[in-house]
């Protein structure tokens, strides 16, 4: 996968929620989503932002029909992923150690994250036992 998707900007990742959340959208239903009222310069502009994603290989145009439809090529996780680890490898010489630990120190765990993150943690460490 290119680097490039690695720089989608906030405006670009409101682009890409809608489409995360709707599946596959037009342009005129992706304004709607993101202002309370539909001008030209907002359909214009969010035109351009597609035309941005669709060049950095996050989004696929669907031409077949009249209104053109728009799907996200990369899944949330995966920029997530990716965008944890440019940060990693920038902060913590690519460990994820420190950024765990802050976020865990810094945010406060709901009974159920905090579930969640210890299945986790007993998972990836029984996974470790059977690669060794």
């Amino acid at each position: 996968m290119s680097r490039e998707f690695l720089n989608v900007t906030d405006t670009e990742l409101s682009i890409l929620e809608v489409l995360w959340d709707a599946d596959s959208a037009s342009i005129g239903e992706i304004t709607q989503r993101l202002y309370d009222k539909r001008t030209t310069s907002r359909y214009s502009t969010v035109q351009k932002l597609l035309e941005r994603l669709e060049a950095k290989g996050c989004v696929r145009r669907d031409r077949k029909d009249f209104v053109h439809r728009f799907t996200a090529t990369i899944a949330r996780g995966d920029l997530i992923s990716h965008r944890l680890q440019e940060v990693a490898e920038k902060l913590c010489d690519g460990s994820f150690t420190p950024l765990l630990l802050h976020l865990v120190e810094a945010t406060k765990l709901s009974p159920q994250d905090r579930k969640r993150l210890l299945e986790l943690i007993d998972a990836s460490q029984t996974r470790g036992r059977k690669s060794n």
